[in-house]
């Protein structure tokens, strides 16, 4: 894993030189933004802002967050594009920005993430979970689920958004399981796990941060989590691999990019500090209460990363049939 130079600064702002040289400065000397493609409050900008602190006079004197919100988070992306290739400019998006959205939107997509994008770390890692409702009486574990669908000839069930990570889980569900289930887009977790509590749904897909609330007052049940381990905080709620679903083994991650053109040695800079802000108590804490782990790689393992997600979810939204309006 790589180590941050003791506060590497860059010969000038715009990288005149490509060495870094070793002072005790911020690595870039200009306000640096990172860019958020979602509202603040939410989880991306939550992220953003913990990692922003960290940041702040070890990478750049001010590091503030811009919420470039709109176009589900594509905004923000064409943002970083539009931007210089020094590091004044960072993005923070979640993976279905760069391993979904090609497939759904093909030509539609104003960017490329493999060409335009220079892949950093991922700085956060998470799993989703499957929750019943009352509408799903005595269902506990996917098998019980999946009898349960079966017996109603299929259920519905409810995701965050069309076209997200947990939609096309489900999709993957129901093919794995040859049982028919009818995906329900909400705008955002609350609504959905709100019907699904009113047992107007019988079955959510979330963030597991999302429903945690619930689970342990009873109002719903997460019976999957799509990690490849149980979370160490509910060591009683099985894997979608441990229930005979190993396909279904999936963690979305926030990852930090910046424009193709960045330099090498500011990308692995960059790495470095992310690296080490990452490995803060007080921040990898505030990712804990939340359900997110703090996570981070080298730069070429991340660009490897993308590549077989982006690979794995291409069949899955191909099947869906399922195409974005927007």
């Amino acid at each position: 894993m790589t180590r941050l130079p003791r506060r590497a600064l860059l010969a000038a702002p715009l990288l005149a030189a490509p060495a870094l040289v070793h002072a005790q400065a911020p690595v870039v000397n200009r306000t640096v933004r990172i860019l958020a493609g979602f509202p603040a409050g939410g989880t991306v900008d939550v992220a953003c802002r913990l990692f922003a602190e960290r940041l702040r006079g070890v990478w750049a004197p001010q590091v503030v967050v811009d919420n470039r919100v709109g176009a589900t988070g594509r905004l923000a992306i064409e943002e970083l594009l539009r931007s210089e290739p020094d590091g004044t400019s960072i993005l923070i998006t979640p993976a279905s920005m760069v391993t979904i959205y090609p497939h759904l939107y093909g030509q539609r997509l104003r960017y490329d993430p493999i060409a335009d994008l220079q892949p950093v770390t991922p700085v956060v890692l998470y799993p989703f979970s499957l929750a019943v409702g009352p509408a799903a009486p005595g269902v506990t574990n996917l098998a019980q689920f999946v009898d349960f669908a079966k017996s109603r000839n299929g259920i519905a069930y409810a995701s965050p958004a069309a076209g997200s990570v947990p939609h096309f889980t489900g999709v993957m569900l129901a093919r794995a399981a040859g049982i028919e289930l009818t995906h329900l887009p909400y705008r955002g977790a609350a609504p959905a796990i709100t019907d699904a509590i009113a047992g107007q749904i019988p079955a959510t897909i979330n963030v597991i941060g999302d429903q945690v609330e619930h689970h342990l007052s009873n109002r719903l049940r997460m019976i999957a989590v799509t990690s490849e381990r149980r979370v160490p905080r509910f060591p009683d709620i099985a894997t979608f691999a441990e229930q005979g679903y190993p396909d279904l083994t999936t963690d979305e991650w926030f990852g930090a990019f910046l424009p193709a053109r960045a330099p090498a040695a500011l990308v692995q800079a960059l790495n470095a500090a992310l690296v080490t802000a990452a490995q803060n108590a007080e921040l990898r804490q505030n990712l804990e209460a939340r359900e997110f782990e703090a996570f981070t790689s080298p730069s070429a393992d991340f660009a490897a990363r993308i590549q077989r997600e982006t690979t794995k979810w291409g069949p899955v939204v191909q099947e869906s049939g399922f195409r974005p309006e927007d």
